[in-house]
């Protein structure tokens, strides 16, 4: 297995630091609003590196946190007359319902930062007592130029960061690239006990006690979006090194960045989109789809073309499953060997793809050459009923690898697993509709029935029809 290391800047050979075992941490949302679409790819990207690293079978220690306590959420408590706690409570509720609709499996652990203050205040006296912390008027700040190697995941060099900096209000700090582990209370803020006054920790410093916590001093594999590699994820490195004296993280893994019709998403050019706001439109699996369609690396640009694209193909797969179903071809004795090595092929082949840096990309193509192949089959009849779930489970085995096919194919073609838009036809309305077609045809009303037809189809709903009478699904994305 090789996995692109963003410290290095290269694929390297993946092994765990414990045989058989992996621990890895992925920062979580700050929770003061509902999640975005740039959360969702890094949930998504980090969901299904979770799933394979398993399928794999290695024993994952999965640790996602949740920083509930920051500017932002105190920010937004105040513009809103609760409590920090309060809103926190509801955005990480908020927080589930989304990803449970998007098929997240959750972590093993969880961590709230205001659960672990004990841990984070012992981490900063530890720097305190090293030197590479220092206390003024309550604030404790981390003395960066102290930290040999500063700069080493982000390419950033000191003295151009220096020479960059702008003029800072607060003189108190020795250096203006240093910044806050630890933040003196202002009236009225929530805050804790700590040898420094009451304060409340800083962003970076909650990542590195979390992590350490529950996976040790040197873990496996760090992740999270490229937006986070400096200065969050270069501060963490400087903390936890700078305390312990050994590497964070073996790996650190950062995908890419989301756009919206290739502008860079943001509220101020009104082209900012909730995952909640795409999940009334688009099916969760298809926005899942559409994100696992591209490597993690890579940028991604969300528009509307794309996402139907994806939910063409996401059909595709589902109508692929949905046809071995009804299989049930006279296959001689003789296929059931050629179809073992098939099988066999499609999971080397899934494997090679996941096994280069998480290629989820190059997987889904494996996905779509097998769903070509049993389509084939079932045009020629080669597939028997008991066959032909021998063969759907291993392509719902290789697809639930990326969180997919979690529903059963006639009703994610139909659309049941959400409500119909505002203009499309309920199921009730769709079957009396086809009902008048079936009997305009029996008539030979061809105008009629191809009137039903385009009325349909204006409003989101393909026909199909065979020798087994119409079938129908919504048109998605």
């Amino acid at each position: 297995m090789q996995i692109y290391n963003s410290l290095k800047r290269r694929k390297e050979e993946f092994e765990p630091l414990d045989p058989g075992r992996v621990g890895m941490y992925a920062c979580g949302v700050t929770v003061y609003d509902l999640c975005h679409i740039g959360h969702a790819r890094s949930l998504v990207v980090f969901d299904v590196i979770f799933r394979y690293l398993r399928y794999r079978g290695f024993e994952v220690t999965f640790v996602r946190n949740f920083t509930d306590i920051d500017d932002k959420i105190i920010n937004r408590s105040n513009e809103r007359g609760i409590s920090w706690k309060e809103l926190a409570d509801k955005y990480i509720e908020e927080f589930y319902v989304d990803m449970d609709r998007l098929g997240l499996l959750r972590p093993t652990v969880e961590p709230r930062a205001t659960e672990h203050i004990g841990e984070i205040i012992d981490l900063v006296r530890r720097l305190e007592e090293k030197g590479l912390a220092y206390e003024v008027d309550g604030d404790v700040y981390y003395r960066l130029e102290a930290f040999k190697g500063y700069g080493r995941l982000s390419g950033k060099n000191v003295a151009d960061l220096l020479s960059g900096a702008r003029v800072e209000v607060d003189d108190r700090k020795e250096s203006p690239l240093d910044f806050a582990l630890w933040k003196k209370s202002k009236p009225g803020e929530p805050s804790w006990p700590s040898p420094w006054g009451e304060g409340r920790p800083g962003w970076h410093i909650e990542c590195s006690a979390m992590s350490q916590k529950y996976l040790g001093e040197t873990f496996d594999i760090h992740g999270g979006g490229k937006d986070l590699i400096f200065p969050h994820h270069e501060n963490e490195i400087a903390q936890s090194e700078g305390a312990s004296g050994k590497p964070l993280a073996r790996f650190w893994v950062h995908n890419g960045f989301v756009n919206i019709d290739q502008e860079k998403m943001s509220k101020s050019l009104g082209n900012f989109l909730t995952i909640r706001e795409l999940l009334s439109e688009v099916h969760p699996e298809i926005l899942r789809f559409f994100v696992i369609s591209s490597h993690y690396r890579s940028p991604i640009d969300f528009s509307r073309e794309n996402v139907a694209a994806a939910a063409a193909g996401l059909e595709r797969l589902y109508q692929s499953l949905e046809r071995l179903a009804g299989a049930a071809g006279p296959a001689p004795a003789a296929q059931a060997c050629a179809l073992d090595e098939r099988l066999a092929a499609w999971r080397k082949a899934f494997v090679e793809a996941m096994d280069d840096d998480f290629n989820s990309a190059a997987a889904v193509a494996v996905l779509f050459e097998a769903s070509r192949e049993i389509n084939r089959w079932l045009d020629e009849d080669r597939v028997a009923a008991g066959e032909a779930a021998r063969v759907m489970a291993v392509f719902r085995e290789l697809g639930g690898v990326l969180g997919l096919f979690g529903e059963e194919p006639a009703a994610f073609l139909k659309g049941a697993s959400g409500s119909p838009g505002a203009d499309e036809p309920a199921e009730a309305e769709i079957e009396a509709l086809i009902a008048e077609r079936t009997a305009a045809r029996a008539a030979r009303n061809w105008a009629e029935a191809d009137r039903i037809r385009d009325l349909l189809a204006e409003r989101g709903i393909v026909l199909k029809d065979s020798a087994a009478g119409t079938t129908w699904q919504r048109r998605r994305g």
